[in-house]
């Protein structure tokens, strides 16, 4: 079978590369570069374990704060557009005591099944993406968070999450030395020791290259026209400047902009753009840097560490499609990371970068067919656990594909 597949971020590469390796011809099609888009300068966290989704029953109590505070990672830019509003309301519906247990546990299913296909193909291709599994550590500031955290902890486990343990601060900093001058402003820490990170960037990079290896036709730079269909199915997608490319199947994998590609096919998407942000600094040997894996819940901001790098990834703006990197919330990562880790650059070579992650109002993506034509299948809105969902969304894209 021929399978067209839009969108070359980590979640249309990592679903070509399963469909090839089912024996299906593919053809990857995107505007821009491999990566180009929200999997460029994601938090490089691979959250296997920790997939508590954000629309959690605490929000709630959170709002008056993350609403108002000038220092909130949240910021929400009204829009003249109804799927924002309805979005937001169907996500604060979602943060209820039933659907957040619900989408945990699909979630660390997906989440098992993801680190399963991704670490089978990284030892089968021998990639290299600064990759690592030194753990992760989800530091509270306060008692009463650090409660919630145990709880969730203990419901992950329930369901049959791996194992983790709820620690203290001093224990925390023994696990990771880098947070020691730290010890006396968090409470305790969730701590998994089978967490890991990787270079989304350069995974993406390295499968384009292995599907190009095995005879995909890639092609990069061509923009979406329109859909070709013919009865009650696609024959085709059109490109700019008018070229067709036919296939037997397509995969829409473009992420927040999916809704506005299958809306004209009559099938209505529930997927909005989270905006986050990114720096990446070098750790350059001048003194302390962490090796585990951070996220430091109060700022909503996590750290990974990449090689010789230090990603740290945080925020959630609902402003549209504003895609710009905004100063200020550049500077509000750099102060964080150089608060939690002073010694750990220089600051002086600081990346900066900001990505829009397609989210669903409950945080479960949406993978298979939805309405429409009968060879239209979507894979989308994992959100911002993209890279970790990622292997496992393609292994179920594929399973519906046939």
């Amino acid at each position: 079978m021929h399978v067209c597949v839009l969108g070359a971020g980590i979640i249309g590469l990592s679903t070509a590369y399963e469909l090839t390796q089912r024996g299906h011809q593919v053809t990857v099609i995107d505007r821009a570069a491999p990566a180009a888009g929200a999997s460029g300068g994601n938090g490089a966290q691979l959250s296997y374990s920790y997939v508590q989704p954000l629309a959690d029953p605490s929000i709630w109590a959170q709002l008056p704060k993350l609403l108002f505070s000038p220092s909130s990672a949240l910021k929400i830019k009204p829009q003249w557009d109804t799927r924002q509003w309805v979005w937001v309301w169907q996500f604060l519906q979602a943060c209820n005591t039933e659907q957040s247990p619900k989408t945990t546990a699909e979630l660390l299913t997906l989440a098992a099944q993801s680190r399963q296909v991704f670490d089978a193909m990284r030892e089968r291709e021998n990639m290299h993406c600064d990759f690592s599994a030194s753990g992760k550590l989800v530091l509270f500031r306060n008692e009463a968070t650090f409660a919630a955290a145990r709880q969730q902890m203990l419901l992950q486990k329930q369901l049959g999450g791996q194992a983790q343990l709820a620690v203290s601060a001093s224990e925390a900093c023994a696990i990771e030395p880098a947070l020691a001058h730290q010890q006396n402003d968090f409470s305790g820490a969730i701590y998994t020791d089978s967490e890991c990170a990787a270079d989304c960037k350069q995974v993406c990079e390295a499968l384009a290259q292995i599907l190009t290896a095995r005879g995909a036709a890639l092609r990069w730079g061509q923009a979406f026209r329109q859909w070709v269909p013919k009865g009650d199915r696609l024959a085709a997608v059109q490109l700019d400047p008018g070229e067709e490319v036919s296939a037997d199947a397509f995969v829409l994998c473009t992420g927040h902009t999916a809704p506005a590609l299958a809306a004209p096919l009559g099938v209505r998407l529930p997927v909005y753009p989270l905006k986050g942000y990114s720096i990446t600094v070098a750790t350059d040997g001048t003194g302390l840097a962490p090796k585990v894996n951070i996220t430091d819940s109060a700022r909503k901001i996590v750290f990974a560490r990449l090689g010789q790098r230090l990603r740290a990834a945080g925020m959630v703006e609902l402003v549209g499609q504003d895609a710009s990197v905004q100063s200020r919330r550049i500077q509000t990562l750099q102060q964080a990371t150089q608060a939690l880790f002073p010694d750990c650059s220089r600051y002086t070579d600081i990346q900066p970068w900001a990505g829009m992650r397609p989210a669903t109002p409950t945080g479960l993506p949406i993978i298979g067919h939805q309405g429409g034509p009968r060879n239209l299948f979507i894979n989308a809105g994992q959100g911002a656990l993209g890279f970790t969902l990622a292997f496992g969304s393609a292994v179920q894209l594929a399973d519906a594909l046939g």
